[in-house]
């Protein structure tokens, strides 16, 4: 094991030498003595195949992000807003909770929360996988642009707001105006929906769909049935002007 200090900056040469069983030691980040800025320099320079833990991160904001390296990354405890943003390759778990605007704009790579996540997570991702074991709060998915994302718990009101491509899958309830203004992303929730947005409505679960959500829920690590979902989308109403929604002058 490998301790980052406040004065140190890793650089990937030295970040994990080998263990004695033949893989490569962790790096621990202590951010009680480390400053973030540092944290995510030494990210930033780690190469393929690395083991990063962070401890006492206390809340920290933007803890993780830009990571364009096939490392894994473990928060030990709860993270700030902008947890994982920009994530491009590897993994990043936080064991405890997550702030505003979790693994926002991720391009792929995985991002797991054990706990809760606050608003907007996963917004304007492209790609990827996020998982969130509790639940999460409003604008889940927002302009998601391919992501997936399997939440454990429920999500908040105008989740997956003009989505549009990617999957949803929500294990709880779905508050208010879910997938309003949606282009082609896909929904899927098992409980309730509190209301459905503008253009959004509830559309058949085919054997195509079953099988979505089996991949989605496996790489999840969750044993929930798919047959027991719904699933939403665009009515695509919103595709085509009609004159009924004009302004006259």
């Amino acid at each position: 094991m490998v301790t980052l200090t406040a004065l140190e900056t890793t650089a990937p040469e030295t970040a994990a030498p080998a263990a004695s069983d033949g893989g490569a030691a962790p790096t621990v980040v202590d951010l009680a003595d480390a400053p973030v800025r540092s944290l995510n320099q030494a990210l930033h320079d780690a190469v393929d195949g690395q083991s990063w833990t962070i401890t006492s991160p206390g809340g920290k904001h933007s803890l993780a992000v830009g990571i364009n390296a096939d490392v894994a990354v473990t928060i030990e405890g709860h993270a700030g807003y902008y947890a994982a943003g920009m994530h491009q390759k590897g993994s990043v778990t936080v064991t405890g909770n997550a702030g505003v605007g979790l693994a926002e704009n991720m391009m792929s790579g995985t991002v797991h929360v054990k706990g809760d996540a606050s608003q907007s997570a996963a917004a304007t991702g492209h790609g990827g996988l996020v998982v969130i074991d509790g639940n999460a709060g409003a604008r889940c998915g927002i302009s998601m642009k391919g992501v997936d994302i399997v939440v454990g718990g429920n999500i908040g009101h105008m989740s997956a707001f003009m989505a549009q491509a990617g999957r949803l899958v929500v294990c709880g309830d779905a508050g208010d105006a879910l997938g309003d203004s949606i282009y082609e992303a896909r929904i899927y929730v098992k409980g309730t929906v509190a209301s459905l947005g503008a253009d959004c409505i509830e559309k058949p679960l085919r054997e195509e769909h079953l099988a979505e959500l089996v991949e989605l829920l496996s790489a999840a690590g969750r044993t929930d049935n798919p047959a027991d979902f719904k699933r939403y989308g665009s009515a695509r109403n919103l595709y085509h002007f009609h004159v009924d929604n004009s302004t006259a002058y």
